[in-house]
């Protein structure tokens, strides 16, 4: 009988984002084939504090507070021999080794390429993108700026420091009007979600969406608004990857905020969105480009906008998104004949893909 391997299952962390990655994590401990996997889960407090053996919905149910019986643990910084410990020495499941992470974190010191960081130092296998691919996803400014070097078509936009806009409002305020105009949406740069996001018709709005935003982020981005489809795509795998099929976001709101997502149940999903079949091909090859511009691997969604006259503009990129099982990935994933729990197999296969090729590199 095949040996099990041990899925390591990380939640929570210090983010906007935090109760998401909960209802995420939940879905895929629950669709995780057993007599495949061993399962091991950490969640990570607000706090970033790291228990071991917590799982989503007891951390649900708790609200967040952390029994006695939970031990805190750390990562043992020695890749030869990357395993996590207990603070107080006790011993853990495994002793504290799996065969790969997966990191469900959405936002910042998740997503961002910082917990990514730590997993590459201390030696562990995981999924989704390294470093820089989780960064770049992470950070809308930078991340456009590779779109844009792609090739790849963008809405208008311009970012302005949070210092920035309280020393010099007047001229953030007419560069707004004269570059991007009104209606615009106005994001913290690096945050996900939607969490931050307001839409802004006048000059009276956009100063508060921006004093909003930038209670999220020191930097804040502000794009053109685009009357359009939204429409979204997953995208699977490495160095070569495959795209779904199109699904179209029919918000129940004026535009698909936090609450539109996950609070607000009158938002729907079309999959598949009802577009042409060039449109489709345009969004599956710009999806795929996206994907390999910002050194994403393993798994992203990309969200596009779709005008009445089908131009096309690429939103963004998330590099962890939602993974639900009503989450738009893994249910355009189904619509495109692959079933959650295969997902999950394929996403682990291209995790250990990627670990065994980083350790094949060459040092000296």
């Amino acid at each position: 009988m095949k040996e099990k391997k041990t899925v390591l299952v990380i939640f929570g962390g210090q983010s906007g984002e935090h109760e998401v990655s909960i209802n995420s994590a939940d879905s895929v401990i629950r669709a995780l084939n057993i007599d495949k996997y061993d399962i091991e889960t950490i969640g990570i407090t607000k706090e970033g504090l790291w228990y071991w053996g917590v799982r989503p919905q007891e951390w649900k149910e708790e609200k967040g507070r952390i029994l006695s019986h939970y031990r805190q643990v750390t990562p043992n910084l020695n890749p030869l021999d990357p395993k996590f410990i207990t603070l107080d020495q006790s011993e853990l499941p495994h002793n504290g080794k799996c065969d790969i992470i997966f990191p469900v974190m959405h936002g910042p010191r998740g997503e961002d390429g910082t917990i990514q960081g730590l997993f590459e130092m201390a030696g562990f296998p995981y999924i989704g993108a390294g470093v820089l691919g989780s960064s770049l996803g992470m950070d809308k400014d930078r991340m456009k700026a590779v779109f844009r070097e792609a090739g790849l078509p963008i809405v208008s936009h311009l970012t302005v420091l949070r210092d920035e806009f309280v020393q010099n409002r007047n001229g953030f305020i007419d560069r707004t009007c004269r570059e991007i105009g009104f209606p615009c949406f106005i994001k913290p740069a690096n945050l996900g979600s939607s969490v931050g996001i307001s839409k802004a018709e006048n000059i009276e709005e956009l100063v508060r969406a921006v004093e909003y935003a930038a209670e999220f982020d020191h930097k804040v981005v502000v794009e053109q608004g685009v009357k359009a489809r939204e429409i979204e795509l997953s995208v699977l795998g490495n160095d070569i990857a495959k795209v779904s099929v199109p699904g179209e976001i029919i918000p129940s709101k004026e535009f698909y905020d936090y609450e539109a997502k996950y609070i607000d149940t009158g938002s729907s999903l079309i999959i598949p969105a009802g577009l042409a079949d060039d449109t489709v091909k345009k969004l599956q090859d710009y999806a795929e480009r996206a994907f390999h511009a910002v050194g994403a691997l393993g798994l992203g969604r990309v969200d596009f906008f779709v005008t009445n006259d089908n131009k096309i503009f690429i939103n963004e990129i998330n590099t962890m998104p939602g993974f639900t099982q009503i989450s738009m990935y893994p249910k355009l994933w189904e619509a495109s004949g692959l079933r959650y729990s295969e997902l999950l197999d394929e996403l682990i296969r291209l995790g250990l893909e990627k670990f065994s090729d980083d350790r094949a590199r060459k040092l000296s």
